[in-house]
């Protein structure tokens, strides 16, 4: 059974940073896409990045290009997301997802496995 594992949210001020992270575990293989989605109140689920266990090879949502970096430590089988120049906006819950179906599914909503969600909330 994969589980995924959330934590890093807090609360911060505009133009701060904040870095998530979300340990897995129970993957059959090592190739598997993992990545983080949002959720603010009253609005859509929306993604906002995720990484490749193989190839490395990355997404980012339009509105995070620039100010987030997702990374990987295979070894340890934990995805980080630094998250800087945070604005109110970027307020919302945000969920570990992962599939072993590869990053375009991931993207494409495609999700096998969540993570609990994790708070993030940016003050103005």
């Amino acid at each position: 059974e994969v589980q995924l594992v959330e934590s890093g949210g807090d609360l911060v001020q505009a133009g701060g940073s904040l870095r998530l992270s979300c340990a897995a575990s129970g993957f059959t293989s090592d190739d598997y896409a993992i990545g983080w989605f949002r959720q603010a109140p009253g609005k859509e689920r929306e993604g906002v990045s995720c990484i490749s266990s193989s190839d490395g090879s990355t997404y980012y949502a339009t509105s995070v290009k620039g100010r987030f970096t997702i990374s990987i430590d295979n070894a340890k089988k934990t995805v980080y997301l630094q998250m800087n120049s945070l604005k109110p906006e970027d307020t919302a819950v945000y969920y570990c997802a992962a599939t072993e179906r590869g990053v375009p599914a991931l993207i494409q909503g495609d999700i096998e496995y969540w993570g609990q969600g994790t708070q993030v909330t940016v003050s103005s």
